[in-house]
């Protein structure tokens, strides 16, 4: 993108602005996306497409084969049922931001070059969508009590209460016994983060410069999952029975395929547009979005959303929620590759 002092609308190209920000590295969604906790999903991205009036609908969920084999001896036929495929509720998620740059920033030849705006809003789509990943974790482990006490490790009250070496392997055992071997990503609040590094439980991937020199990088893992680091997660400030003041910490692991993800898409994702009265002229930029987060093994309701897109509040409200269903048979909960550890650091 050619860089220019400002965001002015007669030198806006949305198509360089748009793969500026798509190109953006350095962001949580694009870590969990590379641990396989994001899957495709191509029949939301159909119902969702740009131009549709939906922002609502019911998909199809395939579960796992399962069942008795039959016994091949020559006699007994070969039972076929169909296999299971649970009905999901999925919703897109929009999201909308603006900012303004007045003519007269732009006439005094401050540096604001439209590749580093691009990767800022980037930044913020980012934290947006982080918001949204969490609140639906909310939401879901308030939604069904069975899931929040087979999925969540609570160690507040042992006696090392805070994280320990082997507190991730407990968590995800928990959840999934033989399963947890699907879990690749650990979503921590940099509190629990700064603990597990004290305990030297995080090892961070290195790379050998041009010089030969090998250096940490920022992207840390525990016990091989890929630790992201985002203060979003739940930091609930308390007090002990001795009136000391304590820290509940909410972390997630996440497995793979644990969210079907999909941008849907906006006709008109970025734009500027120029007021030439208000403040001697100024340029505004907008951001538009349109996005489905689905964890799988979950639907979404609809039954507590005001309008066509739901806030950060209603998707964690459990009334949102419950677990998929085939008929009246609910979902195994214990395929469902999500996890939580509540810890007091």
């Amino acid at each position: 993108m050619s860089h220019t002092k400002g965001f002015s609308a007669g030198d806006f190209n949305g198509e360089a602005f748009s793969a500026v920000v798509a190109g953006t590295k350095e962001l949580k969604i694009k870590q969990l996306q590379k641990a396989g906790v994001f899957a495709p999903a191509p029949e939301i991205k159909d119902t969702f497409s740009v131009g549709s009036t939906t922002g609502f609908a019911y998909v199809a969920m395939r579960g796992d084969l399962s069942g008795d084999a039959d016994n091949y001896d020559g006699e007994t036929d070969i039972l076929a049922p169909e296999s299971e495929h649970y009905e999901q509720g999925v919703v897109a998620v929009g999201r909308a931001k603006a900012w303004t740059q007045r003519d007269f920033v732009y006439d005094s030849n401050v540096p604001d070059f439209m590749d580093g705006v691009a990767r800022q809003v980037a930044l913020y789509k980012d934290d947006l969508d982080i918001k949204t990943l969490i609140a639906t974790l909310e939401g879901i482990f308030a939604c069904d009590t069975a899931f929040a006490a087979s999925h969540t490790l609570n160690i507040t009250s042992e006696t090392e209460p805070a994280v320990s070496a082997a507190t991730l392997n407990r968590a995800i055992h928990k959840a999934c016994g033989e399963g947890r071997r699907k879990f690749t990503a650990v979503l921590l609040h940099s509190d629990v983060a700064a603990t597990l590094e004290n305990l030297n439980l995080l090892e961070f991937m290195q790379y050998t410069d041009k010089e030969g020199i090998t250096r940490d990088l920022s992207l840390g893992t525990w016990n091989g999952k890929v630790v992201v680091i985002s203060d979003r997660l739940p930091a609930v400030h308390g007090e002990d029975e001795d009136e000391n003041e304590i820290i509940t910490y909410t972390s997630y692991v996440l497995g793979e395929g644990a969210f079907s993800v999909e941008d849907v898409g906006v006709k008109v994702p970025y734009e500027v547009v120029r007021d030439p009265r208000a403040r001697g002229g100024e340029d505004t930029l907008f951001m538009r979005q349109r996005k489905v987060f689905a964890p799988y093994g979950f639907s979404y309701l609809k039954a507590a959303q005001s309008t066509a897109s739901p806030t950060d509040a209603e998707l964690a409200d459990p009334d949102n929620w419950t677990v998929a269903k085939y008929g009246s048979v609910a979902f195994e909960r214990g395929f469902i590759p999500i996890a939580r550890i509540v810890s007091l650091g």
